[in-house]
């Protein structure tokens, strides 16, 4: 039994100086923010286990490990990982010695011994902690956001073929099929190869045969058609002469008519350009000022309405509060007599004449009572009586009059009330005021639009009246300035058309063909045209020089040429060759046929079960969601919607949703290839970073679960994932910050 479970790792390495991360058995969620060095963890976890390519270089757009992972301090790259395996706790160091080797010095020990660990080397530390290769663990174990999709490999193809036949893993189909296809292409690619090269010198040799049969025929053939070529080259350049005479005349007549045409279109420029002078037609910078000021007057004219509008609004909210202070029982009074009023009671007289009279009956009744009983305390209580009612008789009727004039003024005897009432009119006072103020604004606006409207048109008007005194009015200015501009374009086109006359009838002049002296022109035009007769004396120039080149060759390789007979030896033996190269062309082909049907068979082995497994996991990442997953020989995906049959091409999904495709094959990459009992770590980088909240949560429930068996390191930038498991002791959550 394999596995690995680290306990720490310490690295000085890329922008790490010097830094620690401790990890526990099961799940790890280590967060971290952008840029903190969690890809750079994962970097260094694979460094130290399988080390530093140091012969790796540069290219464009790729940095070499040894480069891009250089300690940003300028110290050297080292590293340090205590773990536990089978063999019990470990301590892997690495170091660097040389510049060129980083992290080329290997040691691995017993923690707290200094007893090395036999057997254990830099080369094959991974893959003898792990039990699989550098290439198996980053297509497998090894997940990266950036890295999700699964390529083929020859070491995880090896890997999956160990598992599903005899369990060595020393073959691989990409290999041994690389192997064969290259000894097919050895002998015939397209056409490059053994076999190709051998027919293409045993046709060179047949060719040699044939040609030295037909050189003496072909020898005499050339003298003869080097004679009817000099025959025919005579009559075609006569006939060219006469071409030259015919053109000539024909030049001279198109020079007479450009001469005619460019006079005419002179002739009316000038007539166009008089009657502009003498009609004052302005220039066009001067009509089109004009006419763009005609356009902003329509803007001038619009903002006017508009101003107008909104003095017309303005005007009616001042109607509407003029008529609300009016309604006031205050109205008429300033805001501070209206506050006076309010917080003072009025003074008014009430009617007293009923009371009186109460009051003497009263008395009389008192003095009437004292006289006939001879009582004067009966006369002196009777008075007081009186007296006492009298007095609050008349409190209350003042009491009833003021409160009957408060009705009737206010609509209401409340006190509070009526201070409302006071309030409510000085804001509508205060609304007032204001809505006085913007209609002087506005009108005041409105007004200077219109000035400015009026003094514009005015100044249009006077300066087009200049040339056009008929211009009284805006409408009539811009019609006499449009037609105006017809006239200055018509002067226009008419001066370009005669100076391309004029420029057409020059070159005429200058490409003009002088006829021979002594030569009249001809009457009838030639029978052929220009470019068949040139074409075909240059053609037959052309015939006559190759056949006497062809003459004087073929005189010459008569004697280069070898024996016959010594050539149709090496044709024989050229033949016997191919044959041989062919029947193992044939060999080759039909390995290859053979070794596809085996990888079939191993495919459709595996296959299944690996699209079995994902599908299950794919269907748990997506709640459901999906519910099949098929993948052919080059590991390309497709997915199964649940209750439809038709299967999605990866690349047709989202974002994340192809990257939960892609996790759950990973992951059951892992557990097939990788089988539980090895428990080899898994390490993601932002592997979930594309996940919605729901799947996300689907994800880690999976994860933790499966870390039940094995080391899972989850480095992600997202807060979420630590979130999601806050209070669980089962799972280890660390927060990484950029401090050193």
């Amino acid at each position: 039994m394999i596995f690995l479970f680290i306990h720490r790792m310490s690295a000085t390495f890329g922008k790490l100086q010097g830094r620690t991360l401790e990890l526990k058995d099961g799940l790890n969620i280590i967060q971290a923010p952008n840029e903190t060095g969690k890809s750079t963890w994962c970097a260094f976890l694979i460094s130290m286990l399988y080390g530093i390519n140091s012969r790796e270089r540069d290219k464009a757009g790729f940095i070499a490990d040894k480069n891009r992972y250089a300690p940003w301090s300028g110290t050297a790259m080292s590293g340090r990982i205590d773990c536990r395996t089978e063999s019990g706790d470990l301590t892997l160091l690495r170091t660097t010695r040389r510049q060129g080797a980083p992290m080329g010095e290997f040691q691995a020990v017993y923690t707290g011994t200094g007893d090395a660990v036999p057997a254990l080397s830099g080369p094959v530390c991974g893959e003898t902690l792990l039990g699989v290769s550098r290439e198996v663990f980053e297509r497998s174990a090894f997940i990266r956001q950036a890295g999700l999709p699964i390529s083929q490999d020859a070491g995880l193809e090896r890997r999956i073929a160990s598992l599903i036949t005899s369990g060595e893993e020393d073959t691989s189909y990409s290999e041994a099929a690389d192997t064969l296809k290259k000894q097919l292409n050895r002998r015939r690619h397209n056409k490059t190869g053994q076999i190709p090269a051998l027919e293409a010198e045993r046709r060179e040799i047949e060719c040699q045969i044939e040609e030295a049969e037909q050189l003496a025929l072909q020898l005499t053939e050339a003298h003869v058609q080097a004679d009817s070529h000099a025959k025919q080259e005579a009559a075609l350049t006569s006939e060219l002469a006469y071409h030259d005479q015919w053109e000539a005349a024909q030049q001279q007549e198109a020079i007479r008519e450009a001469e005619s045409a460019a006079q005419l279109a002179e002739q009316r420029a000038a007539v166009l350009h008089q009657r502009i002078e003498a009609e004052h037609i302005p220039e066009n910078d001067t009509i089109g000022r004009l006419r763009g000021a005609i356009v902003n007057l329509e803007t001038v004219r619009r903002g006017v309405e508009k101003a107008r509008a909104e003095r017309d609004e303005a005007m009616k909210v001042l109607l509407k509060a003029e008529a609300a202070v009016n309604e006031s029982p205050f109205a008429g009074q300033t805001a501070e007599q209206a506050l006076r009023d309010a917080s003072e009671p009025p003074k008014v007289r009430p009617d007293l004449l009923p009371t009186a009279l109460l009051s003497a009956a009263l008395i009389l009744l008192s003095g009437l009572a004292g006289y006939l009983l001879r009582q004067p305390l009966v006369l002196y209580a009777g008075l007081g009586a009186a007296i006492a009612v009298c007095w609050v008789l008349g409190r209350r009727a003042r009491a009833n009059a003021r409160r009957a004039a408060l009705l009737k003024r206010f609509g209401t005897s409340v006190q509070e009330e009526i201070a409302a009432l006071a309030d409510t009119y000085v804001k509508l006072l205060e609304a007032r005021d204001t809505a006085q103020i913007d209609v002087n604004a506005k009108s005041a606006a409105a007004d200077s639009l219109y000035a400015s409207l009026s003094s514009n048109e005015q100044g249009i008007l006077l300066e087009v009246r200049r040339f056009a005194p008929a211009a009284y009015d805006i409408p009539t200015a811009d019609s006499l300035l449009r037609s105006c501009a017809v006239r200055r374009r018509e002067l226009t086109e008419a001066e370009s058309a005669a100076r391309e006359a004029r420029i057409r009838c020059d070159l005429q002049k200058q490409q003009v063909f002088s006829s021979p002296e002594g030569l009249t022109a001809p009457l009838a035009p030639p029978l052929r045209d220009r470019a068949a007769v040139t074409s075909d004396l240059e053609a037959t120039r052309g015939q006559l020089a190759a056949a006497v080149s062809s003459a004087d060759r073929l005189d010459g390789r008569l004697h280069a040429i070898g024996d016959p007979a010594v050539l149709r030896s090496a044709a024989a033996h050229l033949s016997a060759q191919i044959d041989a190269l062919e029947a193992e062309y044939d060999a080759i082909q039909m390995a290859m046929g053979a070794l596809d049907a085996a990888n079939a068979a191993l495919q459709n082995r595996f296959s299944p079960a690996l699209g079995r497994r994902a599908a299950e996991i794919f269907s748990e990442l997506t709640e459901g969601r999906y519910s099949g997953v098929v993948l052919d020989r080059a590991f390309h995906l497709s997915a199964e919607p649940a209750g439809d049959a038709v299967y999605r091409d990866a690349a047709l999904l989202s974002a994340g949703a192809s990257d939960q495709l892609y996790l759950a094959t990973r992951l059951a990459i892992c557990e097939l290839v990788l089988p539980a009992e090895n428990a080899v770590p898994i390490v993601l980088d932002d592997a979930l970073a594309n996940f919605d909240d729901a799947r996300c949560a689907a994800a880690l429930r999976w994860l933790k679960k499966a870390a039940q068996k094995r080391q899972i390191l989850l480095f992600t930038c997202h807060s979420r994932e630590a979130g999601f498991f806050a209070g669980d002791d089962e799972v280890s959550i660390q927060r990484l910050t950029d401090a050193v």
